[in-house]
């Protein structure tokens, strides 16, 4: 795997092709062993050549009576009931971000440059709740509830990985814009400042006075996995885009190396919020 595109928004009929998918359609191919077509399986799983396609390329989720009737049909050992394990979509995760969470939820190191918005790890829940009712298109309220709470349980990682080293380089205007009013900031800058006095959190400040660093390309996040792998996240209007490839991933460590350099320390970052919390 290289570069990754996961285009696919929430409203799509089928989800993009994320490992776990792509791995239970390769193991579907336990019908080539038994001498069958697509078009056969199809008959004798009583589903569509067109499903067992989509299924088999890993862009569709198998139904369970597909998983039982191939594990049968295939005589497959328990491997497709195995594999199926692992595919359950996880409600509240935009499609294009799902490969990105899983792998943050193994990450040893974990980097993200904000500009735009505060970023999902160190959201309150009013700061979140006012982001998702305020979508467009606009979310039912129990989507919007869905939202919030898979964006709250994400953010358990920052304390159950206590050995994950967080670093987090956010824009001034970012908490100067006040989203969703005085009270909702002034809630978000305390959780904020208390996330920063966990030993694995560090927060920088891109300050205003600043007028051109290395992240005016746009947001960025890394993360290292357990063996050492780098992969960088870079997300747009309705996609994400996962990198694995080893330049690409140097230029962004170069670029947030010079983010760092040129954000307040992490000391001057927490001098900053409280005067902006004093403020309000």
């Amino acid at each position: 795997m290289e570069v990754q595109d996961m285009t696919g928004g929430t409203g799509s009929g089928e989800p993009e092709a994320t490992d776990s998918l792509k791995t239970f359609g390769a193991v579907v191919n336990f019908r080539e062993r038994a001498g069958l077509t697509q078009e056969d399986l199809a008959l004798l799983v009583r589903f569509s050549a067109q499903t067992v396609a989509s299924i088999e390329q890993g862009r569709r989720l198998p139904p369970p009576d597909f998983i039982e009737r191939a594990e049968e049909v295939l005589d497959a050992f328990g491997v497709l009931r195995a594999a199926a394990i692992h595919l359950a979509r996880k409600p509240g995760i935009a499609a294009w971000f799902r490969q990105w969470a899983a792998l943050e939820e193994q990450a040893i190191s974990l980097y993200t440059y904000e500009c735009r918005l505060i970023p999902g790890l160190l959201q309150t829940e009013a700061y979140a709740r006012e982001l998702f009712e305020h979508r467009i298109p606009l979310l039912t309220d129990e989507e919007a509830e869905i939202q919030v709470t898979a964006r709250l349980d994400r953010q358990r990682l920052l304390q159950d990985r206590p050995n994950t080293a967080c670093s987090f380089i956010v824009d001034e205007h970012v908490f100067l814009r006040r989203t969703g009013g005085v009270d909702t900031t002034r809630e978000l800058l305390d959780h904020v400042l208390e996330c920063t006095e966990l030993r694995n959190v560090e927060l920088q400040i891109m300050p205003l006075s600043r007028g051109v660093h290395a992240g005016m390309d746009g947001p960025l996040r890394l993360l290292e996995t357990p063996t050492n792998r780098w992969y960088a996240y870079c997300e747009g209007q309705e996609s994400g885009l996962l990198i694995s490839d080893s330049k690409t991933i140097s230029t962004l460590h170069m670029r947030y190396a010079k983010l760092r350099s040129q954000a307040l320390t992490p000391e001057d970052s927490t001098s900053l919020l409280k005067q902006m919390r004093g403020a309000l």
